[in-house]
């Protein structure tokens, strides 16, 4: 199953806010970068990614699921190709991972969220999530 890292400024829609949409989750809006989109419509139903607070914090912070696939986005003009999904928190991590402690990992050396800084959806290798979630507490 493939798997994801989701980028959100936490002063904007934070880990917290996620938490408390419930069930109902959230439409994961705004995404206007063409990679990000083409990450995005391969998203499925019951995909997992990591919910990474950028700008402030820089940190995995919990665990997300895709809950409804890809669909247009609502925010977009009229006319535009951007496209949206619908996620629910699953769980916290028990420890942050911080982008600090990514940078010093090895292992990491080829993750998109280092290669591809900029991009918002990056996606994330089975060896990867299982690292991340080891150094989470998971």
């Amino acid at each position: 199953m493939p798997h994801w890292l989701l980028k959100s400024e936490p002063d904007m829609f934070s880990w917290d806010d996620l938490v408390k949409r419930g069930a109902k989750g959230e439409p994961w809006t705004g995404i206007r970068n063409h990679t990000a989109k083409l990450n995005m419509m391969k998203m499925k139903k019951a995909d997992r990614g990591f919910f990474y607070h950028s700008n402030i914090g820089k940190e995995i912070v919990g665990i997300c699921q895709v809950i409804r696939e890809a669909y247009p986005d609502p925010t977009a003009k009229a006319g535009e190709p951007w496209v949206c999904v619908d996620i629910k928190a699953v769980e916290p991590l028990k420890k942050r991972v911080t982008l600090a402690a990514i940078k010093a990992e090895p292992k990491f050396a080829e993750i998109q969220l280092l290669r591809q800084s900029r991009l918002s959806l990056p996606a994330i290798t089975d060896a990867e999530w299982k690292l991340v979630c080891k150094m989470g507490g998971l």
